[in-house]
């Protein structure tokens, strides 16, 4: 596919139209306050993998509704010391995946919590194991229209939530060092980074890579891709409900919680992606309130963006952060 968003000069403008409902910090206030109703019951079991090198932990913990999230907490093998924590959330319709499974960070000497997304982990890579207990009205398949009759029943609520809780599981290891954390993903797992970002006050760093869950009102008209599509799916048989769906995503947009954000950060947009269009991307990266912050564009690549180059990237760009 051809470059088809906006131009690359009007992408480094480029503002949502979406706006932030009056009660968006009440709305998160109270739904973090509910979970933080429940005991975190972090439990770190030690997992045997045959690595030799990093030492895995098998993690559950109380997400949203205090129901059980998984992860995998992973250290490099004999650490002694608090050590800079990396916590990561991954893409749409994946999961935690195997034990042994990205060793990337905990190679570089640093933590590495991977959270578990709720209901999904059957559509790529090693699997999850977490369930979403909550039900809902209609939705198309996928998980993009689930509750979105209204924000307190919306699947992104729960799974916001999630994170933010991982954070605070994470954080609860003794040899993790709470002072320097850093949320980061790609595609869906960057548009949760994004959302702690947002809701987390004290992280030292975030990166989100090809960010889902930005710019709704653009996003669900200049891509016909999944999972966007799904959202314009649901609304092409329930006709006249345009404005109550985009009420519901405007709690969850991207946009908004990057204009809470309190960290440095280093975004990513592949200017070929359908899957989650440059222009949406760039509303979420111009929105991010810390004034240091960069963007790694990548000309010629879709939703991969930029794989293993933009790896290198984060691995050089984090020396100064964690």
């Amino acid at each position: 596919m051809a470059l088809f968003d906006l131009p690359f000069d009007e992408l480094r403008e480029h503002r949502s139209t979406s706006a932030a409902p009056e009660d968006f910090d009440a709305f998160w206030s109270r739904t973090l306050q509910e979970a933080r109703g429940h005991d975190l019951d972090a439990r770190f079991e030690p997992v045997d993998t045959g690595l030799s090198t990093v030492d895995v932990y098998d993690v559950t913990f109380a997400g949203f509704g205090g129901h059980p999230v998984k992860g995998w907490l992973r250290l490099p093998a004999r650490a002694t010391g608090p050590l800079p924590l990396i916590v990561e959330f991954v893409g749409y319709g994946g999961g935690r995946g195997l034990a042994h499974e990205n060793l990337l960070w905990a190679s570089t000497g640093r933590a590495h919590f991977v959270m578990d997304t709720r209901g999904q982990g059957s559509a790529w890579g090693g699997g999850g194991g977490t369930a979403d207990p909550v039900g809902g009205g209609p939705a198309f398949p996928g998980f993009m229209t689930r509750g979105i009759d209204a924000p307190e029943n919306y699947y992104y609520r729960r799974v916001y939530t999630d994170a933010v809780r991982a954070v605070e599981a994470a954080r609860s290891h003794p040899l993790t060092d709470s002072a320097r954390t850093v949320a980061l993903g790609a595609s869906q797992g960057g548009g949760i980074s994004i959302a702690v970002g947002g809701l987390v006050p004290d992280l030292v760093a975030v990166a989100p890579d090809v960010p889902f869950l930005c710019d709704f009102p653009r996003a669900v008209t200049v891509t016909d891709r999944h999972p966007y599509r799904e959202i314009a799916l649901f609304l092409k048989t329930h006709r006249g409900r345009s404005a109550d769906v985009q009420r519901t995503l405007s709690y969850f947009d991207g946009v908004h919680f990057a204009a809470r954000g309190r960290a440095p950060a280093l975004f990513s947009a592949a200017l070929e992606d359908q899957t989650c269009p440059p222009s949406t991307v760039f509303s979420a990266f111009n929105a991010w309130a810390h004034e240091d912050k960069e963007i790694e564009v990548y000309d010629f690549n879709d939703h991969e963006g930029g794989g293993p180059y933009h790896e290198a990237a984060k691995l050089r760009w984090l020396r100064a952060h964690a």
